[in-house]
């Protein structure tokens, strides 16, 4: 899979990079879509599905969060809770984590690939997703609509 845009790394998030990570801000509006960083790092931390991932760029400096996890039942890598900080915004900084992302992390069974879930109304993210391979399945969780990605 070819990057495109800003080089960023994905690292877990520890002592070092977490007040980063919480001090994470979105753009007025997005609420509606995504929650604060601190909701999801609560997730990782007080439930055992998430793992954390800070987003680095070039320089070391946090630039974005996303999480993900194994499901158990059919072993998909889920990828929930992406941001972005508002200053790092249409840069191309989601596309390029999201493409390492995909690149590093692995399904449990090869066969169910990847999956993530969006709000409808998110045409940005739908776009992105749908972008990297991300097909609509007609599940939900939620209020959101489930879209996969399987291998080639």
């Amino acid at each position: 899979m070819t990057q495109r845009g800003p080089s960023v790394s994905l690292r877990p998030v520890d002592a070092g990079s977490w007040r980063a990570v919480a001090g994470l801000t979105i753009v007025p509006g997005q609420d509606a879509y995504v929650a604060a960083a601190t909701h999801y790092l609560a997730l990782c931390a007080y439930e055992d599905v998430w793992k954390p991932l800070a987003v680095h760029d070039e320089q070391g400096a946090v630039v974005g969060f996303l999480m993900w996890g194994i499901d158990d039942e059919d072993g998909s890598c889920w990828l929930g809770g992406v941001i972005v900080d508002a200053a790092h915004q249409g840069r191309g900084v989601g596309r390029a984590a999201l493409v390492q992302a995909l690149t590093t992390l692995q399904p449990r069974d090869d066969a169910a690939g990847f999956a993530l879930a969006y709000h409808p109304q998110n045409t940005a993210a739908k776009g992105l997703y749908s972008s990297l391979g991300f097909v609509e399945t007609g599940e939900t969780d939620d209020d959101e609509v489930v879209a996969r990605r399987r291998p080639a």
